[in-house]
């Protein structure tokens, strides 16, 4: 039988609802629940984060309504290799859980092996939660998913709002990070550039073939300076009968 052990703290982060008002401090600005407390396993505001000081503290983000974490802290605790990840405002983010779609259509291209989600080459998965949902039904389950992780503390930098802006792009193809940490970045930087100049080739040979196709017209400077002449020409007059 196939091993479709979780645990715990993972159960609880892939349905817990984030961003909802904190009740205890429901008369406080910037009540949102969006840190998550992997030893208590529930959601706290940044008020309620005293008793939580010495505890594994993970800081969801949301990304078009749907929740985030940053890749950084995911790969601390899980395997995220073929995870498609995003870049916004200068960090790496997965989402938590799959997106719905609002029509389903699969041509061709890469698709995620559970939602059929459309992704970048090469990765499997559009969310964490497909990845989990995939290797729960494999033979050694997540057993070399999950990592040991004794220490997670938020951000150096502090907490934000979680809010991310919409002005994200996608990770260049092939950045995968697999459980080692060494993604080869500098050949995938390498691959990306090649791709963008051979992108820019062919739209410059077919900007070119454009203007061999039509004619060339002429500056409106000239067609100006013709009509003007003819304007200063002697009035041709109707013959008199």
């Amino acid at each position: 039988m196939f091993s479709s052990y979780v645990p715990r703290w993972l159960q609880v982060l892939l349905t817990e609802k984030f961003f909802n008002a904190c009740i205890i401090h429901e008369d406080s600005r910037k009540n949102e629940k969006n840190i998550y407390c992997l030893d208590c396993c529930i959601s706290i505001c940044p008020r309620c984060l005293a008793p939580h000081s010495s505890h594994r503290l993970l800081q969801v983000r949301r990304y078009v309504y749907h929740d985030v974490i940053r890749l950084d802290d995911a790969t601390k605790l899980m395997d995220c290799a073929f995870v498609q990840s995003y870049i916004t405002n200068s960090a790496k983010v997965v989402f938590i859980n799959q997106r719905p779609q609002t029509r389903q259509f699969r041509g061709s291209g890469n698709f995620c092996t559970i939602c059929d989600r459309s992704l970048q080459d090469p990765y499997l998965f559009c969310s964490l939660s497909c990845k989990i949902d995939y290797l729960s039904r494999t033979e050694d389950g997540l057993s070399k998913f999950l990592f040991e992780c004794n220490y997670l503390p938020l951000p150096d930098s502090g907490l934000d709002d979680g809010l991310v802006t919409p002005d994200s792009i996608l990770e260049p193809s092939c950045s995968t990070k697999t459980s080692s940490g060494s993604g080869g970045y500098d050949e995938v930087w390498c691959r990306a550039l090649a791709c963008t100049a051979a992108t820019s080739e062919i739209v410059r040979k077919k900007r070119t073939s454009l203007t061999a196709c039509h004619p060339t017209c002429p500056p409106v400077s000239e067609v100006s300076g013709n009509l003007m002449n003819r304007r200063k020409k002697a009035p041709q007059r109707a013959p008199l009968y």
